[in-house]
């Protein structure tokens, strides 16, 4: 059985931040391709109006909070408002230590929280985990516009 290759959604405006993205999915062997939106706007077009733009929704969205022109609980709102992504997993990665973006996540519908860790090699572990989970284990719900 030939397993299809997923795609993530990385949404993060800081360029280390994705770059260490980056080498985190490659030292956890997660050859996903890591399509990656600098800003909410940016997000909300690759995602809102992906079938025009002739590719697939992806797989999992990696949200960061803190983000320019939109921020990661709007992007997390209008997602959640789509019938096309009402369903799409979305785990916040984020720095935020604020228990109101933990609260609102939640009830603007993220799949996960996770406070990203500052040791290079806990975010590592913490990489391998979440692809581990949300790419071979979970099981997703079937979306229209995913192939």
């Amino acid at each position: 059985m030939m397993m299809k290759k997923m795609t993530i959604l990385l949404v993060e405006d800081n360029r280390d931040d994705e770059e260490l993205t980056r080498i985190a999915f490659q030292e956890s062997n997660l050859l996903n391709e890591l399509v990656v939106a600098r800003d909410g706007e940016q997000a909300l077009d690759y995602l809102l109006d992906s079938a025009g733009q002739g590719h697939a929704l992806p797989s999992l969205v990696l949200l960061d909070l803190k983000l320019p022109k939109v921020d990661g609980l709007d992007v997390l709102r209008r997602l959640r408002a789509e019938s096309r992504t009402r369903l799409l997993p979305v785990v916040v990665l984020t720095t935020s230590k604020e228990e109101s973006d933990l609260i609102n996540s939640y009830q603007l519908g993220c799949n996960s929280y996770i406070r990203k860790p500052v040791v290079f090699g806990d975010f590592i572990d913490a990489v391998r985990q979440l692809g581990m989970y949300w790419l071979m284990l979970n099981e997703p719900p079937p979306l229209p516009g995913r192939n």
